[in-house]
């Protein structure tokens, strides 16, 4: 098990008898966005997002804990991301649903999580990783540009006609 600290944050992988809880707290994380979603799109977004468990043979759930608790998750997929039926290059690493309780907001938790899927990357030696997100996720979507991620529009995907998914990346060979 990776276990790293960041503050006060203490930065591991899940464990099995956590995965209700990660999946619980994602939900409580994307709650907000939920009046912004049209429901065709919610009600399996939502089912996705929570099920935590049907993305563990591909990918690694990092949490955060803090004073005892799980406060924050990121899913990290260190080979072979895809979004949709958008798959990227085999080399590139990727993540998804960078969840952080509202209650913990402000903590850092957010940028915590992402320097420790950086930091997972580098230790792989993978030079790019890559994410998606949406007009409406502001804050974490000024993280990412704040941290060097670059929109790249021709891995975006539409949920509906209206609805878009950006990708961005992050190129690490040079950092």
């Amino acid at each position: 098990m990776t276990e790293a600290s960041y503050h006060d944050v203490q930065l591991r992988d899940v464990r099995l008898d956590e995965l209700d809880d990660a999946g619980r707290l994602i939900g409580d994380s994307y709650q907000e966005y939920r009046v912004h979603i049209p429901a065709e799109v919610w009600d399996p977004y939502f089912r996705d997002i929570t099920n935590v468990r049907a993305r563990m043979d591909k990918s690694e759930l990092i949490v955060a804990e803090h004073q005892g608790r799980i406060v924050g998750c990121v899913t990290f997929y260190p080979k072979e991301y895809q979004a949709e039926d958008q798959p990227c290059p085999p080399e590139w690493a990727g993540i998804r649903l960078l969840a952080v309780h509202p209650d913990s907001l402000g903590l850092g938790i957010g940028k915590a999580l992402m320097d420790e899927c950086l930091r997972r990357c580098r230790q792989r030696s993978i030079t790019t990783l890559v994410l998606h997100t949406t007009e409406i996720m502001r804050v974490a979507r000024g993280m990412y540009e704040r941290m060097g991620f670059k929109r790249i529009p021709g891995l975006d995907f539409y949920p509906t006609q209206e609805w878009v998914v950006m990708a961005y990346r992050l190129d690490l060979a040079s950092g």
